[in-house]
């Protein structure tokens, strides 16, 4: 994996009610975040793992049910044959 510079954007984001309720006990001196942008990145971290997750567990599926189909369902392919496959 490489390296990149870490950048910093800013985005604003409204909320109020209960929504704005929530984030406030979950913030501060009783709160598990110290302010509602380690808050909302730790929302956004979590949220990114889930996305990975559920990408490698269809991964995870896809090639579960190609390993488990019957031998004679493969046919031999030459690398020319599935790079001309993969060009559409």
């Amino acid at each position: 994996m490489e390296a990149t510079m870490s950048q910093t954007t800013t985005m604003t984001v409204r909320i109020s009610g209960a929504l704005s309720e929530f984030v406030a006990s979950n913030v501060g001196e009783n709160g598990a975040y110290e302010n509602i942008s380690e808050y909302v990145r730790d929302l956004i971290r979590r949220d990114k793992e889930r996305a990975e997750r559920e990408a490698f567990d269809r991964l995870k599926a896809e090639l579960t049910r190609a390993f488990a189909a019957p031998e004679e369902s493969y046919r031999p392919l030459t690398a020319a044959e599935v790079i001309a496959r993969n060009r559409g």
